[in-house]
């Protein structure tokens, strides 16, 4: 199993689709076996879950996540803990151990006023690397 935590130095990084970098834990037995850090820059959250799987991630620990981002980690098939804050090596010895504690309701849409949609062009970013919290034009 393959467990990827946001990653900013030795935190769980709390802004997903802003995440440049992740720690991968390869566990066996329910153990640690080894970790590395790997670079996800210029992903943006239309990306992630594609670089997340395309490195064989079974499970996503993380802070913040919008709905897009949940969305698309859902189709990869990775198992989402989201809302989790500290030590990111003390969060996966917490999963492993059936202890995190994580909020499965938490939501980030980060400044979207009323009306925003992305589908219509006119968000103020580009939408293909959606850093605001929702799906893009993905």
């Amino acid at each position: 199993m393959k467990i990827a935590v946001t990653y900013n130095n030795g935190e769980v990084f709390q802004h997903f689709g802003h995440c440049e970098y992740f720690k991968v834990y390869d566990v066996e037995n329910g153990h640690v076996t080894d970790s590395r850090v790997l670079s996800a820059v210029g992903s943006g959250h239309g990306a992630l879950a594609g670089f997340l799987s395309g490195n064989r991630i079974d499970k996503l620990i993380c802070g913040g996540i919008g709905g897009g981002a949940r969305i698309a980690l859902g189709e990869a098939g990775i198992e989402l803990y989201p809302g989790v804050t500290g030590d990111a090596d003390a969060a996966v010895n917490a999963l492993l151990a059936g202890k995190l504690s994580y909020d499965p309701d938490i939501q980030c849409s980060h400044h979207h006023g009323e009306g925003h949609d992305c589908s219509s062009g006119n968000c103020g970013h580009d939408c293909g690397e959606d850093k605001h919290g929702c799906a893009g034009n993905i």
